[in-house]
């Protein structure tokens, strides 16, 4: 079971947003470098970079800044937010980016991540970001498919092979309200009945040792990390702690 430290950027700086509203960031650093170098220091074996400017644009904003992290640790960088064509791919793998996550041209552009993964395997991550109505948000939280929910979107992913996304659930990321740990709970549930074999990687809401500890429980039922953000920055646990 990964832990593994956010690094959410916009204009170059370290933020948190409250449930992806643009107008609800807080600022915690300048030099998103550094805390990439703190959370290696504290253990983290992966960093989760995601920008956010990029994810509503359309195409990456914050790129010096992401290679300043890669230069500044020595662990593998996973990096969403406005990926949405192939030569973006190959230019972020280029900058040494070890996964690339893609969430919207995932959903519209089923033909390029069927591509994108014959070519590139386990280095594309699709990152499905679930709506308070069960649909899947796109374009940095900005649009949803409601027609799309997590598990028919599986079935699909499943036929390309696909065997890992990144789960985030809207309604409690960046609010420090605790992790739903039953809604994921049932999503695996079902994943599993279905014969949809598939590692999830959570984020959303977690805000306690104990959201930790619960969602530890569901690593046999495909949970394979857990992407924490706002409660390391409040300083709610340490990285440290969590890992242990």
């Amino acid at each position: 079971m990964l832990i593994i430290p956010a690094v959410d950027l916009k204009n170059a700086k370290v933020v948190r947003l409250f449930k992806g509203e643009y107008d609800k960031e807080k600022i915690y650093s300048q030099e998103p470098e550094e805390v990439a170098r703190y959370w290696q220091k504290e253990g983290a074996e992966l960093i989760h970079v995601v920008d956010l400017d990029g994810a509503v644009s359309g195409a990456p904003k914050n790129v010096g800044s992401l290679k300043k992290i890669i230069n500044a640790v020595s662990i593998p960088v996973q990096f969403g937010g406005g990926v949405r064509s192939k030569q973006v791919v190959e230019e972020l793998f280029s900058l040494g980016v070890a996964k690339v996550m893609l969430g919207t041209i995932a959903l519209e552009g089923l033909a390029l991540l069927e591509n994108l993964y014959a070519k590139y395997g386990e280095k594309i991550v699709v990152s499905v970001d679930i709506s308070k109505e069960g649909g899947i948000a796109l374009k940095g939280w900005t649009q949803t498919k409601e027609e799309k929910g997590l598990v028919i979107f599986c079935k699909t992913l499943k036929k390309i092979g696909i065997k890992q996304i990144i789960y985030t659930d809207i309604e409690r990321d960046g609010t420090l309200l605790g992790a739903r740990v039953y809604i994921l709970e049932n999503y695996l549930n079902v994943l599993k009945a279905l014969r949809i074999e598939m590692q999830v990687i959570f984020a959303g809401g977690v805000s306690s040792l104990e959201d930790i500890e619960s969602l530890k429980k569901l690593e046999k039922k495909g949970l394979a990390g857990i992407i924490v953000g706002k409660a390391l920055y409040e300083k709610k646990f340490s990285l440290r702690e969590a890992i242990s």
